[in-house]
């Protein structure tokens, strides 16, 4: 009997529609092409943002459970989790968590790794971003914006503004917007250098909420707002991971071990 196979795709989601287009379509469309003897699913695990798509859009995009009804009905019996998340954080952990509660006894189910799991991972993201912001003069910042997590995979971030100096950038700072490194800790770094313009980058799979609003919104709270307070000519830039072709290979290269393992 030819076995069935079959690859989920589990991302937080977003409600910005053209960022999704971007971001998670595009990784959808590289694993499509890549994998033609899988078929493919994906999951969105925001039930706000999903009830949002729904009500807003009309726009229907499986939960993980409904995924996974579906996954099991059509009788697959070897499936890959591949999930966009960046860290092996709270979000990958429950999700986790939810796909072993779903899935029957007879399935096989491995579990590719999120996007910043080896110090290879991480050199590659940071070479990606690095290459995207090749003119940027010495004399200004580029400053990224992570998410951040209350969980300890958190550290990746500080580990990660410590690789971009160890790299040679003293001038490129790694941030987040809910953890650590937090905004005044960057804005303290920054005012170390000669920088009198800073750019502004997320450092997330899609350019959302986080993006045009807590880093790029007018509010007088914004990183934008808190950097122009402190003296800074700043600009924003509203591209996310996703639409670096290097990020998505990062995934299809975890894709691809976890289907070989």
């Amino acid at each position: 009997m030819t076995q069935k196979k079959a690859i989920l795709m589990v991302s937080f989601g977003t409600s910005y529609l053209d960022s999704k287009r971007k971001t998670i379509d595009r990784i959808l469309e590289d694993v499509t092409e890549n994998f033609p003897d899988h078929k493919i699913y994906q999951a969105w695990t925001s039930k706000m943002i999903l009830t949002l798509l729904k009500s807003r859009d009309n726009i229907h995009i499986p939960s993980l459970e409904e995924a996974m009804a579906e996954i099991t009905a059509a009788g697959t019996d070897h499936l890959i989790v591949q999930p966009t998340h960046l860290i092996n954080g709270l979000e990958n952990e429950v999700m986790k968590r939810t796909i072993s509660k779903h899935a029957p006894h007879n399935l096989k189910v491995a579990f590719g790794d999120p996007l910043l799991t080896t110090t290879e991972d991480h050199r590659k993201a940071l070479n990606c971003l690095i290459s995207e912001y090749s003119t940027l003069p010495r004399n200004e910042a580029l400053v990224l914006m992570g998410h951040g997590s209350a969980h300890y995979a958190n550290s990746v971030y500080a580990a990660l503004d410590y690789m971009l100096k160890e790299m040679g950038y003293p001038n490129i700072f790694m941030g987040t917007v809910e953890a650590y490194p937090d905004l005044n800790t960057l804005i303290t770094q920054v005012k170390k250098t000669p920088a009198k313009r800073v750019h502004l980058c997320p450092f997330m799979l899609v350019a959302g909420d986080h993006a045009n609003h807590d880093m790029a919104g007018e509010q007088e709270d914004s990183w934008k707002s808190l950097f122009e307070s402190a003296g800074y000519q700043v600009i924003c830039h509203l591209k996310g991971l996703g639409e670096y072709k290097e990020i998505r290979e990062i995934y299809l290269e975890h894709l691809k071990k976890a289907t070989a393992d």
